[in-house]
């Protein structure tokens, strides 16, 4: 009997598959319990649909992403902060510093979405920003010394 997946099911397979498995299987276990549904032709039709409007939404989503990549990677963050008579900052640059520049500059992003090495010194870093799934983009990261007050 074919059956249309709506949970992952282990050693069976993924959501949204299209599986063939033994009728008491799919109609004792597997529908009552709300994994699968029997694939008639009106579901399979249904199924196909579902498909074509995911990819169309995923295409769009990967392509604003690309858009919002090429933004971070245009424009560089810079960072002024306290550091020491020799050059080393008082604690060290983090995600979330990275995130909020990011985020005055029209940027819109989350500090679990952002990589930076360990910084600790003035100078130039690169930083990653993950922006939507498999689509990463590389920051620039400027850190100046603040000037002495007076």
């Amino acid at each position: 009997m074919k059956i249309i997946l709506k949970k992952d099911v282990q050693n069976l397979g993924d959501a949204g598959e299209v599986v063939e498995v033994k009728n008491g299987y799919a109609l004792n276990y597997l529908v009552p319990q709300g994994f699968a549904t029997v694939a008639t032709k009106g579901a399979l039709k249904q199924h196909e649909e579902t498909i074509r409007q995911r990819a169309h939404k995923e295409a769009k989503l990967v392509a604003d992403a690309e858009l919002v990549k090429n933004n971070i990677e245009s424009l560089p963050v810079k960072l002024t902060v306290k550091v020491s008579e020799n050059g080393k900052l008082y604690g060290a640059v983090t995600a979330a510093q990275v995130a909020e520049a990011l985020t005055a500059l029209g940027i819109e992003t989350d500090k679990k979405n952002v990589t930076v090495p360990e910084i600790k010194e003035t100078g130039e870093f690169e930083g990653h920003v993950k922006v939507y799934k498999a689509v990463v983009a590389t920051v620039k990261i400027l850190v100046k010394a603040e000037a002495p007050a007076e």
